[in-house]
């Protein structure tokens, strides 16, 4: 037997104490790697709403303006190129595990080259936002001012591809905390750059725009410095090399289901607000969803810390031929997760009266938020757990398997049982959530079935032949 098939889980005299100490060992590895990135997300997630603070004091016709071109950037684009992004968890993740270093940085090239061809078609729809809004029956004044907006923000696609695959070629090495460091530095000088564009330079809406591409280009900077000047990098980035632009479409095999596996999820979201303003009294049915996303969205980033996390963990463990550890990971990540999820949950039950207030002095809003907080703290819970089993499968290299169970989870049961409840039932933007929360148990369900029958050393014998099959001579 080889040393890396060795169980990881012993037994015999003294077996529980050593089982616990390698549990406990992987828990700290875990909260090492989860904590800088919940942190990372959180502060990057700042950035689109600070620009879109701005615009709302410039008035009502360039916030509307601004917040609709931002939900159509985030859905179209943003969202499209964080999940193709996601195949370097995998490949970088199982390399690095493996030992053949070198071929991070070729993933990270490759990666740059398929999402910058990918941005072709988003700055077309970008550029032509206001004439698809007219179309979908929007008033022609926000639709113009989301126009100008959106064109403005075709250049921060410049800084974000190579930034958001530098972030995954560091994170799947477990250096987190430089990500960290330099999301801290961007939103703190974030704050500037909006200010001298919007007022200094007197560009007002499309300043907040342009103001995502000085942000992202200093975030990017700050990590290609350190990645070419820390020396932490030094056997993982060997510097360019041609072998970026072979095997593209083996590339895009994998990153379009990681594609999949996110927008998916975060478009059934988008659906109901769309459904929202279908609702009888749509104003205040709109205002309350969109206060329910927005906390979700604030909320959701400690469990997708702990999904990147167990990701970049089971992906190395595989890569290096250690399925034990890799399935020992699992188990404490979930574990942990239902803890968050519990805590969290239980929070935001106590604070359910007084959540509102942080948006809305309308008490009609904050009783509505209060109804709605047990049902949000519920499918929170859900989603932190199924969020690590979705890290678990992107770990594993099984992408297509988690867009298909998002597909059937969300399009197949959530969005037809919240159209349902909502509209038949009469239940309203509660029944659009409760719908919603079906689909999340729905997924929740499949991806454990799916996750207890993983084979752990079949997959590290995959992950072997993936890396190897992608191996290149070292000059």
């Amino acid at each position: 037997m080889d040393k890396h098939d060795e169980p990881l889980l012993v037994t015999g005299p003294g077996a529980e104490k050593e089982n616990g100490t390698a549990a406990a060992a992987e828990a700290k590895r875990l909260l090492r790697l989860a904590g800088p990135l919940v942190l990372a997300n959180i502060l990057q997630f700042a950035l689109q709403l600070v620009s879109v603070m701005f615009v709302g004091h410039l008035g009502e016709l360039p916030l509307a303006g601004a917040s609709l071109a931002a939900s159509l950037a985030n859905v179209t684009g943003f969202s499209l190129l964080v999940g193709m992004a996601g195949a370097l968890d995998t490949l970088c993740g199982q390399a690095f595990g493996a030992g053949q270093y070198h071929l991070l940085g070729v993933y990270k090239q490759r990666a740059m080259v398929v999402l910058a061809l990918a941005c072709v078609p988003i700055a077309l729809v970008w550029a032509n936002t206001a004439r698809i809004l007219l179309f979908l029956g929007q008033d022609p004044a926000i639709a113009a001012e989301a126009g100008a907006y959106a064109r403005w923000l075709i250049p921060s696609l410049v800084p974000y591809v190579p930034l958001v695959c530098h972030v995954r070629f560091l994170q799947t090495q477990s250096i987190v905390v430089p990500v960290m460091a330099s999301s801290a530095v961007t939103a703190l000088t974030h704050v500037l750059v909006c200010w001298a564009l919007v007022h200094g330079a007197g560009m007002g809406s499309r300043g907040a725009a342009l103001s995502g591409a000085v942000s992202y280009s200093t975030n990017l900077a700050v990590l290609a410095l350190y990645t070419r000047l820390s020396g932490a990098c030094e056997r993982t980035w060997t510097g360019f090399s041609m072998e970026a632009f072979k095997e593209l479409r083996q590339f895009t095999e994998l990153a379009f289901p990681s594609a999949m596996m996110i927008c998916l999820e975060w478009w059934s979201f988008e659906v109901l607000v769309l459904l929202s303003g279908l609702l009888p009294n749509p104003k205040l049915e709109t205002s309350v969803l969109a206060i329910c996303l927005n906390t979700s969205d604030l909320m959701y980033m400690v469990p997708y810390g702990l999904c990147t996390a167990i990701s970049t963990r089971v992906s190395n463990e595989l890569g290096a031929g250690k399925p034990q550890a890799a399935k020992l990971a699992t188990r404490i990540v979930i574990c942990m997760a239902i803890s968050e999820g519990l805590l969290i949950a239980v929070t935001m039950v106590l604070l359910r009266s007084f959540w509102g207030y942080m948006y809305s002095n309308e008490e009609e809003v904050v009783a509505y938020i209060a109804r709605m907080i047990p049902v949000q703290a519920a499918s929170f819970f859900m989603d932190g757990i199924h969020n690590s089993l979705s890290g678990v499968l992107t770990g594993c290299g099984e992408q297509k398997t988690g867009a298909r169970v998002n597909l059937a989870a969300f399009y197949l049961a959530g969005i037809p049982l919240a159209v349902l409840l909502a509209f038949v039932l009469h239940l309203n933007g509660m029944g659009l959530w409760l719908g919603i929360v079906s689909g999340s148990l729905m997924k929740l369900l499949l991806l454990t079935w799916i996750v207890v029958s993983i084979n752990w050393e079949k997959e590290a014998i995959k992950a072997k032949d993936t890396v190897l099959g992608s191996a290149l001579p070292i000059a």
